[in-house]
């Protein structure tokens, strides 16, 4: 006590008196009310499940209930309490995050915002829609379902809440309520009944009848004190008045209150009746930190590698707090740190790493970078929100391998690899006879002057010059339907490449009708394959081609080739041909009709026309004749490079054959199947451990979709090519990469043909396994599902290799036919069967396996009854269409894709684990589901750094549970280190991470680094009051700050945010806290989330300039408009959440264009109306195609129409510049408006500003119309109500 009082008394006699420390506090909310946090939990766990979502919305009713005290926390805590029973620790904090992010407000906000567009009917907590008709009584919604057939089903958003049990063929009832509230719950419960009989398809959309006054605060922004230059002035003199602002600061009784070593908050509780001598002595102590003299320039060259030291001097669990108070207080911290001494040790070990990151990672000194398992996060791109889902799907991933058993280095190394679906394009043969070549370039005369030999392709020449060797490098393939209006233009094409001597071998094949019934007489096609075959004979194929092409030449734009076309010239050039020999039904040149049909179904390339460039089918945008010419070009000078490389390395030698080459690479496969190649792919959820199995039917139906998948898994047996069955151990211990499930109903011919093509396929692959799911067309019973319980006994009690014989024998329709005849079933056996098992097994009156296969096919394969689809891999390709072709090839070419992308490899890392054959082939089918389901992003880079001994700060994960792998590059008094400190801080609580920090200094600085004071808003969960309410929300405090330097306040938040200051009596842009008295508080405001996208025209290529969209709902088609840009066709909306409307303006925009695809939208591409939903604080940036309409090819856009219609913030502007006028003979008009655009920042501008506008006023007559940038307005201004 008395060293206490002797060093305040020492103090006061040395000390003056001096005003009380500044503080700036900075806050930002939106424009909606604030959402409840339960809808906001609930729509977490929607993207976790919409089971989820729903055993939630059943469990919240408890939460009301629940005794407890009635505060804000143990309300909040009750609700964790049910919202986490089926959370990991990992995700509750990830929860607890996005509720104090309050990232799922605006989801909220977009349902609140389609109910309000629906125009809730009056006096309603709750209501409902029906096909477009409201009620808020339920008796009278039998009466609305009876008539909603006659109406339109309403479109369904990607956000919305279906129950799972509701039935896709019914009417659709849309119940707008929220959830927790008592009636809410009594509508559910009735409309559940409803959907689970099958009466209804039950979506639930979140309604708000009663919105809170309060505001959302929002978090995830950083706020800028930047040291303002004072060479000339900006301050205003005006005195502020009324300054009773909301100010949050901090409280006097913060327990640490650390200021040079002093612990104030602990202090004031030890000597409370020294409370203001211990005031002034915090005082005097920040101010004297707060010195802000300026450095001379040797001070400042080391002050970055000086940082560092200081950092990495601190223990490692405080050195990220010290890293933050540093860069964030950077101005008040650099003289203290120019004190600092660096080691040798040090400065050595950061250059020599810098060396690695400049050579590896591309980064220069100062720069820095985040990597998070392996993903680059960009600090300048990626704000927090996106953050939080890379957290999200990393979580699901790490703890997935994690409950298969894969923990710590063996996690990350299969975490690492890169398995996402290649976008190498697949080929199909093109060595087939159905193909007629026109030209060969190897024996063709026409190129005798070329050079043959392969090792032309290394002779150096010109960029973009396409070399000319007599070798069949490059293969072009037209499959098309001769009477379709396109082949004209692409045959044209494929004579252009002729004519001009391209290096291209062109191949034709033409699919027409191929019934024998149909002659060239009277179908057109027909008649121009028989001509084509009958010149090809008497002449050759190229002649025949000539043919073809002056064929078509008769044919006038837009019209289809007919007979009469054909003839003309058939007749023209060969004048002594009986027609009726060449096109008639006697006709014996019909060569390759049949074929060429055959081969474009066997390869599966899709609706004609296709074009082939070495067996790859182009996309069906690049066939328009302008830009398959460029594409085929870009294709021949990308393979050139392909083929260098093959012959450069010995691959491709002067006496190969070039097309057996290009025929003999992994992507060519027999046949091209749209429905594995497709990009959407839907994987099960293998990552569930039980011992439960299939043959207990009354457990099975109590387990979730994640638990009957690991239920159907615990109980497959599987085929395979050789040795015993899949449950013993075999002799080459070898793990099969590739498994099958095949799903279908065995007892007819369809699921039996899937079955049976399996097992062909297996038959020459030795990486597949093949197990089967039995999905019943009918109630099953012991007559109708005798061929699935045969399948099932055999694999229950046979050897592998007898299993396979005796099912292969059951797939065979002959056998069916046999038992249906009434055969012993035994009469079948194959040799080697132990048949008094399998008996007993097959006439066992146990179903449970046929009833559970049933209930998983409806519940979680969402198949149909007797519907058929394969698994491979956990991937869904299903359901499969009635009668349509899934063969050995299609199984060929999925393995071929597993194998390629993601097989072998996860194979490799599983057989370095050490686990047995048979669960390591589970394993691989497990992992390989997991980590394909996972959405495709940026390449985790491998990085290895050399030295971590001085530089890094090391923090070490918790032992025994799974962790992230974070490494951070930062220079520490860069802006990036302002904002990844804090980030990291926050990290550490919320996530389990093995982190480290390297410190990537700039050496011989010259100017201060940082002349800026930083805060980042993020809190990990939400924070409460001492009474256990919610604390206000989370702002950004700048507290004890200098008082002397000029400041400017700049929110730096993410790019698609529109904020505005909206109350504060300060000038932001010119704050001088010396005249303040206490507290600078800015509360600033979410005004809108901006809707970005770019648009073109599909005719030119262009972005059609002037082009104005509008965007708006329902009930207010226009709520804003914009004008598409000249550069890249961006155009920008202002929106908030909700679902709006994208149309063409009405006027010349809507008259001359229409939409003619979209892409990132939420409507479906062959929707009318282009619809928005705007559901997240990310950015929302979308494609818009457009083509001008038939009539209107010739009109410009910006040319004066006759009766334009326009009016808005667009039309004003062309008024503004122009006048409107042209011709300048013409008188002014008396409507004129004179328009004046200004941009004022500051209250001295401002002033200048007004006093600018009053003199105008009173010196012009013309009608004025002023413009201002609002966002750089003063909210002091903008209320001023002179000006309105």
């Amino acid at each position: 006590m008395g060293i206490l009082i002797a060093v305040l008394g020492i103090w006061f006699s040395s000390s003056l008196v001096k005003a009380d420390s500044k503080a700036v506090t900075t806050s930002l909310t939106t424009k909606w009310s604030s959402t409840p946090l339960l809808l906001e939990t609930s729509e977490f766990l929607s993207e976790e499940g919409q089971e989820k979502f729903w055993n939630f919305v059943e469990a919240s009713e408890n939460i009301k209930t629940a005794e407890h005290d009635g505060s804000d926390y143990s309300s909040y805590q009750e609700m964790l309490k049910v919202a986490c029973q089926t959370l990991s620790p990992l995700q509750q904090n990830l929860l607890k995050f996005s509720l104090s992010l309050r990232s799922y407000s605006a989801a909220v906000q977009a349902f609140q915002q389609i109910a309000a567009d629906e125009s809730p009917p009056e006096g309603c907590t709750l209501f409902f829609v029906v096909h477009g008709e409201k009620t808020c009584d339920f008796d009278s919604l039998g009466n609305l379902l009876q008539a909603a057939s006659d109406r339109p089903k309403p479109f369904l958003f990607k956000g919305d809440h279906k129950y799972p049990a509701s039935n896709p063929e019914s009417p659709v009832v849309i119940l707008y309520a929220e959830i927790g509230s008592e009636e809410f719950y009594r509508q559910h419960r009735r409309l559940v009944s409803k959907a689970e009989a099958g009466e209804i398809t039950y979506v639930l959309r979140h309604y708000i009848a009663n919105p809170s006054k309060e505001k959302v605060y929002l978090s995830g922004y950083g706020v800028e004190l930047a040291i303002k230059s004072t060479e000339y002035k900006a301050k205003d003199d005006t005195q502020v008045k009324g300054t009773d602002v909301n100010a949050t600061v901090i409280d006097e009784n913060d327990p640490i209150d650390e200021v040079q070593g002093f612990l104030f908050g602990k202090l004031r509780q030890l000597y409370p009746d020294l409370s203001e001598e211990l005031k002034e002595l915090r005082k005097h102590l920040v101010e004297s930190t707060n010195e802000m003299a300026p450095l001379k320039v040797w001070q400042l060259q080391d002050l970055s590698f000086q940082t560092a030291a200081r950092i990495l001097t601190a223990p490692p669990v405080d050195a990220l707090m010290v890293m933050k108070d540093l860069s964030q207080n950077f101005p008040t911290k650099a003289r203290a740190i120019t004190k600092t001494v660096v080691s040798s040790e040090l400065r050595a070990e950061i250059e020599e790493n810098q060396k690695y990151f400049k050579g590896t990672l591309g980064l220069q000194p100062g720069d820095s970078a985040l990597f998070i398992n392996g993903l680059l996060i960009d600090l300048d791109t990626q704000d927090i929100f996106s953050l939080i889902d890379v957290l999200r799907n990393e979580a699901r991933v790490m703890e997935g391998l994690h409950s298969l058993g894969i923990e710590g280095i063996s996690l990350h190394n299969v975490l690492k690899l890169n398995i996402q679906p290649s976008d190498s394009d697949y080929a199909v043969d093109i060595r087939s006879p159905a193909i007629s070549w026109i030209n060969n370039l190897e024996v063709d005369s026409r190129y005798n002057s070329w050079p043959s030999s392969v090792q032309e392709l290394l002779r150096p020449t010109f960029p973009g010059v396409i070399r000319q060797i007599r070798k069949n490098f490059h293969n072009f393939v037209l499959i098309v339907d001769p009477t379709h209006e396109t082949t004209a233009e692409l045959l044209n094409v494929a004579e252009m490449f002729f004519s001009n001597h391209i290096p291209l071998r062109i191949g034709l094949v033409f699919v027409v009708n191929d019934s024998e019934d149909v002659d060239g007489l009277q179908d057109a096609g027909v008649a121009l394959l028989r001509t084509y075959n009958y010149v090809a004979q008497e002449m050759d194929n190229n002649y025949a081609f000539q043919t073809v092409m002056s064929i078509y030449n008769k044919v006038k734009t837009g019209d289809q080739l007919k007979v009469e076309h054909v003839v003309s010239v058939l007749e023209k050039q060969y004048p002594y041909v009986e027609i009726n020999s060449v096109l008639g039904i006697d006709s014996a040149y019909d060569q390759n009709r049949k074929a060429a049909r055959a081969y474009y179904e066997q390869t599966g390339v899709g609706p004609l026309p296709v074009v082939l460039f070495n067996g790859m089918p182009f996309q069906k945008d690049q066939l328009d004749p302008d830009d398959l010419e460029t594409v085929t070009m870009h294709k021949i000078l990308e393979t050139t490079s392909i083929f260098q490389r093959a012959v450069y390395l010995g691959e491709l030698a002067n006496d190969q054959d070039v097309v057996e080459y290009i025929m003999n690479q992994p992507n060519v496969v027999p046949r091209i199947n749209s429905r594995i190649l497709r990009s959407d792919r839907e994987y099960l959820d293998l990552t569930g451990m039980n011992n439960h199995f299939v043959d207990d039917f009354a457990r099975f139906t109590t387990l979730d979709s994640k638990e009957k998948t690991a239920a159907v898994a615990n109980s497959m047996t599987y085929l395979t090519k050789k040795g015993m069955s899949s449950k013993e151990i075999y002799d080459d211990s070898f793990v099969r990469p590739v498994t099958f499930w095949i799903v279908g109903d065995f007892d007819k011919p369809s699921g039996r043909q899937l079955l049976y093509d399996a097992i062909k396929h297996q038959k020459s692959s030795n990486n597949v396994r093949i197990s089967m799911i039995n999905n019943p067309s009918e109630e099953p019973n012991s007559q109708n599902t005798i061929v699935a319980k045969a399948i099932w006994a055999a694999l229950q009690t046979q050897t592998s290799n007898n299993a396979k014989n005796f099912i292969t024998k059951m797939a065979k329709e002959e056998t069916v036919k046999a038992l249906e005849a009434g055969a012993d079933i035994l009469e079948f056996a194959v040799g080697g069967m132990d048949t008094n098992i399998f008996k007993e097994a097959f006439e066992s009156p146990k179903m449970d396996f046929v009833l559970s296969h049933a209930i998983y096919c409806r519940d979680v394969l969402k198949l149909k009854k007797g519907q058929r689809a394969v698994i491979s891999n956990g991937r869904i390709i299903g359901p499969l269409e009635d009668g349509e072709m899934f063969n050995q090839d299609d199984f060929h070419l999925l393995e071929n894709i597993i194998l390629k992308t993601s097989g072998q490899k996860i194979k490799s890392q599983i057989q370095q684990l050490g686990f047995e054959e048979d669960l390591a082939s589970d394993l691989v089918m497990k992992v390989d589901a997991l980590l394909s389901a996972q959405p495709k992003g940026e390449a985790r880079i491998e990085y290895q750094f050399f030295e971590e001994r001085y530089s890094a700060v090391k923090l070490r994960p918790k032992e025994g549970e799974t962790y992230f792998d974070v490494a951070a590059i930062v220079d520490p008094v860069t802006r990036d280190a302002q904002r990844l400190a804090p980030l990291l801080l926050v990290l550490n609580q919320l996530i389990n991470m093995n982190l480290r920090v390297f410190m990537n200094c700039q050496s011989k600085l010259s100017d201060m680094p940082l002349k800026s004071f930083y805060r980042y808003v993020l809190e990990p969960e939400i924070s409460f009051t001492a009474e256990n309410n919610f604390a206000p929300g989370p702002i950004a405090k700048f507290l004890d700050m200098p008082q002397s330097p000029l400041f400017t306040l700049n929110l730096n938040t993410p790019e698609s945010w529109m904020v505005e200051s909206v109350r504060t009596p300060y000038d932001l842009d010119n704050i001088f806290l010396e005249e303040v008295e206490s507290v600078v508080a800015a509360e600033y405001e979410l005004e809108y989330l901006l809707l970005e996208g770019h648009c073109y025209d599909i005719t030119t290529g262009q972005p059609p300039r002037g082009l104005q969209f509008t965007l708006g709902t329902s009930s207010s088609p226009v709520i804003v408009d914009t004008i598409v840009m000249a550069n890249l066709g961006y155009f920008q909306l202002k929106a908030n959440p909700g679902a709006w409307t994208l149309r063409l303006r009405k006027g010349r925009s809507e008259d001359i264009y229409r939409i003619y695809s979209h892409d990132g939208t939420d409507s479906p591409p062959e929707a009318n109306e282009v619809i928005v939903v705007l559901n997240n604080f990310k950015s929302k940036i979308i494609k818009v195609k457009v083509q001008k309409k038939f009539d209107m090819m010739n009109e410009d856009l910006l040319s004066d129409g006759t009766n334009e219609n326009e009016s808005g913030f667009w039309e004003s502007l062309k008024w503004g510049f122009t006048g409107g006028q042209k011709n300048e003979d013409v008188k002014q008009d008396k409507d004129d408006v004179l328009n004046i655009f200004s941009v004022a920042s500051g209250h001295l501008y401002e002033r200048f500003l007004r006093i600018m506008m009053l003199s105008v006023l009173k010196h012009t007559k013309t009608p004025l119309k002023f413009w201002f940038l609002k966002n750089y307005l003063s909210p002091t201004f903008k209320r001023n109500k002179e000006l309105r």
